[in-house]
């Protein structure tokens, strides 16, 4: 099996979600708990509703985003975050 590099391995919603779990449980951030990884793995799907509300406040990209890119292809990718809410097996 050939390995995607240039790919995310977990959807868009996942990631944020994990993102947001870590930083509500993480010492590190606004947290109390020094090692939050395991309790990350356990309750990151319990933070997939604030991860598409995330998600969804980037669908109009800003003037500097717009100088630099398409934002007819923002606009598919954004909205395609927001449908992919495949739970990764990894």
């Amino acid at each position: 099996m050939e390995i995607d590099f240039d790919r995310a391995a977990t959807s868009p919603v996942e990631r944020v979600a994990r993102a947001l779990a870590g930083h509500a449980l993480s010492k590190n951030a606004e947290g109390d708990m020094t090692s939050a990884s395991e309790a990350v793995n356990a309750l990151w799907p319990e933070y997939t509703d604030a991860a598409l509300a995330a998600l969804r406040t980037l669908r109009e990209p800003s003037g500097r985003m717009l100088a630099v890119g398409d934002a007819a292809v923002w606009d598919r990718m954004i909205h395609a975050a927001i449908e992919d809410e495949t739970i990764s097996e990894f």
